[in-house]
C-alpha cells in the first residue's frame, strides 16, 4: 500500500499562508517577560487549517519521564502528515510537573511542525537595525540628468 500526502501537502501550503503570528499574550511573572500560550497557538492556525479541509490532533505517547506529543494534521481527504513525536522531560514528578510539561510541548509541537513563528519584539527591533545599517552602508545610485 503506497501513502500519499500530495493532497494534504498543497492544503498545508495554503493554509501556511493564511496563518498569523502567535501573540505572546501570558506573562511568566518568574521571568517578567511575555510568552505564547497553547490557546494563542492554535488561534494562529486554526480557522487558515480548517478553511482547507485539515484537522489538528494531538497524540500523547507513553512516557514515565515527562511528555510524549504527537501533533497530526489529517486532511478530510483521508491523507495525514505527522510531526514526529516531541519528549519533554517533567520538572516535578506530580500533576503539575506533567500538567506544565504536557502544555509546553502541545505549543512548540505546533509552532515547530506547522513553521509559526511567535511575534518578536527583540527580533522586529533587531531586523529594523540591521536594514537600516544595511540601507546606510549601501552606495547609493545617482542617476545623472543630461
Amino acid at each position: 500500500m503506497t501513502t500519499t500526502i500530495s493532497v494534504i501537502a498543497k492544503a498545508l501550503l495554503k493554509a501556511q499562508k493564511e496563518f498569523g503570528p502567535a501573540l505572546k499574550t501570558a506573562t511568566n511573572p518568574h521571568f517578567r517577560s511575555k510568552y505564547v500560550a497553547l490557546d494563542g497557538c492554535i488561534e494562529a492556525v486554526i480557522d487558515a487549517l480548517h478553511n482547507n479541509g485539515i484537522a489538528l490532533t494531538q497524540r500523547t505517547h507513553d512516557c514515565e519521564s515527562g511528555i510524549r506529543i504527537e501533533t497530526i494534521l489529517i486532511h478530510e481527504s483521508g491523507e495525514s502528515l505527522s510531526g514526529g513525536i516531541l519528549h519533554v522531560p517533567a520538572a516535578k514528578q506530580d500533576p503539575q510537573g506533567y500538567g506544565s510539561a504536557l502544555t509546553y510541548s502541545r505549543r512548540y509541537s505546533i509552532m515547530t511542525f506547522l513553521g509559526v513563528p511567535a511575534e518578536d519584539d527583540d527580533g522586529n527591533q533587531a531586523t529594523k537595525s540591521m536594514a537600516e545599517k544595511v540601507r546606510e552602508a549601501a552606495p547609493v545610485s545617482k542617476k545623472s540628468t543630461p
